[in-house]
């Protein structure tokens, strides 16, 4: 069997795996809800809510995952974001939805830019370089909105103030996919029933799918591209040596400093774009809009092992999260059932792994370590039960906090089996050795 047949077999196997995780998920989540009555743990406004806000975080995150592939951290996503959001605010109340959009990727794109000249050109430690982006971005737009949006000025008499610009002249259209939106609303129809699984599957289904706003669909296709580019061309694979080894890179003829600058201009691009994307939602450039998905959006990516696919579930996870407590906070008390029983799968999975007479050899090295961690796991999923037999509604102070502790919490977990490149955040200066 040659190396590409393993190699092809493999990705197969990992992509029926994930199919399998997919409907298992949907099968838990089910019996949740039938469990809990919280109907809304899978309807089809929680999941328009979670699509709508976990685009934001997986802009941010393909963002974060360019630069960083190329061996850049880039933890000013924040920064590119407020440029693109502010700069989207402007072109689109003069010009309509396409000037926004094209200010937002160039704004962005300009944040990404000075990251790269001071990271790459000067040598600046990159996380320095990403704080400074991340003070400048909010200061600038401040600065641009006290000048061009103060009373007097024709966007103050069009409706802007000193933290928001005037609405966009048009909406971004919005579309539905034909082979479950078309006719009768079938899918609505099935979801009110509340069947086990069949309503469960078509509220999933609708919300995903009907009258979806098309930069959703355009973020969405860009997971794929990305995929393609830095995995299956020249042009990639020259990107990600240089975050692997670029001194080996620039022996092979890679010009690295090129491939940096134009992953980290990209890097901001997408962030500037998820800017746009939030003033779509609100019509409007609002101050301090972005919330901090920029910051999420690199634990998203963190969380999915610097890869799109993996980027894709924890924008999802974030995004759901966010969605929920949105939707009814009653629904976010499910969450500690749903957690529970993953709980206990997981322990499941690993408890069957440490008494298999073949027992990987790390497993036995760490010992009694796993056994702690097992411990710990059981103890938190009885917790978890507890919890949601005695508690009807959590505080609002914990239900607004539910997405953030759960990037916490995922991070925590995925940072089990996490492989950053090798070279992410390296100063790298031509004809040095490292």
């Amino acid at each position: 069997m040659t190396t590409t047949t393993v190699a092809g077999s493999t990705r197969t196997r990992k992509y029926h795996l994930a199919l399998i995780g997919v409907a298992v998920l949907i099968l838990l989540m089910s019996l949740v809800r039938v469990v809990s009555g919280a109907n809304d743990i899978t309807s089809s406004g929680t999941f328009a809510a979670a699509l709508m806000l976990a685009v934001p975080i997986g802009l941010a995150g393909l963002g974060g995952l360019w630069a960083e592939r190329a061996g850049v951290v880039n933890i000013g996503l924040e920064g590119m974001m407020v440029l693109g959001t502010w700069f989207a605010g402007w072109a689109g109340y003069q010009w309509g939805p396409m000037a926004a959009l094209l200010a937002g990727l160039a704004a962005g794109a300009v944040g990404g830019l000075i990251h790269a000249i001071a990271t790459v050109t000067f040598g600046v430690d990159h996380i320095i370089s990403g704080v400074a982006i991340n003070l400048l971005g909010p200061g600038v737009t401040r600065f641009l909105s006290e000048v061009l949006y103060k009373e007097g000025t024709p966007a103050g008499e069009a409706g802007a103030g000193i933290t928001t610009s005037p609405a966009l002249s048009s909406q971004p259209p919005r579309v539905s996919l034909p082979l479950f939106s078309s006719g009768p609303d079938w899918l609505g129809s099935l979801e009110r029933t509340h069947w086990f699984l069949l309503s469960d599957v078509a509220g999933i289904l609708r919300g995903l799918t009907y009258n979806v706003n098309l930069l959703v669909v355009l973020a969405v296709l860009l997971l794929p591209l990305t995929f393609y580019v830095l995995w299956r061309t020249s042009f990639g694979l020259r990107l990600r040596s240089a975050g692997e080894n670029p001194w080996a890179a620039e022996s092979l003829g890679v010009n690295v400093y090129r491939i940096k600058y134009v992953a980290v201009v990209i890097s901001g691009a997408f962030a500037g774009l998820g800017g746009v994307f939030l003033v779509f939602v609100t019509t409007k450039y609002v101050e301090g809009q972005t919330g901090g998905r920029g910051f999420i959006g690199l634990a998203a990516m963190i969380f999915g092992n610097w890869r799109p696919g993996g980027l894709a579930a924890g924008a999802a996870l974030f995004g759901y999260a966010d969605g929920l407590q949105l939707r009814s906070a009653g629904a976010v008390t499910s969450f500690l059932l749903f957690g529970a029983i993953l709980l206990l799968i997981y322990l499941g999975v690993r408890a069957r792994a440490m008494l298999s007479p073949a027992r990987p050899a790390e497993l036995t090295a760490r010992g009694a370590r796993e056994y702690t961690v097992l411990a710990g796991m059981a103890a938190g999923a009885v917790v978890l039960i507890w919890l949601w037999l005695t508690v009807d509604t959590l505080p609002n102070e914990f239900v607004f906090i539910t997405p953030h502790v759960l990037t916490l919490l995922v991070l925590l977990v995925a940072s089990q089996r996490l492989r950053m490149p090798k070279a992410d955040g390296v100063s790298y200066r031509r004809g040095e050795q490292h």
